[in-house]
């Protein structure tokens, strides 16, 4: 069964510096009937205006994943980590036993266009750790391409839950498929542009739920990018 989520359904929260759209309940946007899919907890689409960002803040006991649309994250936190995130790179922190970090826009005259995506780790006070990793354009042309799993393999980075995530380009006649387990759920968020999954027709924002399902069918897409998460219940 796949269940269709509209871009505009989704929450949003436009604070001057950062303008944000919430897949699911956060903060102030609260939806009962989207607070989450699996274990699949945050899809936040933010904008943070030059010369702005997140200030230090903890967090704990979550997966968080950062990945980057147009524009520039430097990121540092309380492990001693400094670096900045570009499009192509996909950041992972697990914050564990507790960690504090920011996020910051420094350019003065650009937008950074992120998604901040967070996932319940399979055990809760983990050592807080973090990874990032550079995913050239060529590696998710007409194809999903894997960026973060429980075993880093295929060069993906190492992820502490039960997920999977991956991330596809396709225009014109590229198309892929994905096998699932249909014991298991699955989310696909388009990024930008558009593509067709099993039939349904999705634009930039939309995302669609999947459970019971044993394939999904990427096509007619339209410069879209594409995340695909395999998640446990």
């Amino acid at each position: 069964m796949i269940t269709l989520r509209r871009s505009a359904e989704r929450g949003h929260a436009d604070h001057g510096w950062l303008d944000s759209y919430h897949s699911f309940s956060f903060a102030d946007y609260y939806d009962p009937a989207h607070m989450g899919w699996g274990n699949l907890r945050v899809i936040n689409e933010d904008r943070v205006a030059p010369g702005r960002g997140f200030g230090a803040h903890g967090h704990r006991d979550m997966e968080i994943v950062s990945y980057v649309l147009d524009g520039e994250l430097a990121h540092k936190d309380s492990l001693g980590t400094g670096a900045s995130i570009r499009p192509g790179e996909v950041q992972r922190m697990s914050a564990g036993t507790g960690v504090q970090h920011s996020e910051f826009n420094n350019d003065l005259r650009k937008t950074t266009h992120f998604l901040q995506i967070w996932l319940l780790p399979k055990e809760r006070g983990i050592k807080p750790g973090y990874e990032q990793k550079a995913f050239a354009e060529e590696e998710k042309r007409g194809r999903l391409r894997l960026v973060a799993a429980p075993d880093g393999r295929d060069g993906a980075l190492t992820i502490h839950a039960d997920a999977a995530i991956y991330a596809g380009r396709f225009d014109g006649a590229e198309q892929a498929t994905l096998e699932l387990d249909p014991k298991r759920l699955a989310y696909v968020h388009v990024a930008r542009g558009a593509v067709t999954v099993n039939g349904q027709a999705l634009a930039t924002g939309d995302a669609v739920q999947v459970e019971d399902e044993s394939r999904l069918e990427f096509s007619a897409g339209q410069d879209a990018e594409v995340l695909v998460f395999d998640l446990a219940h």
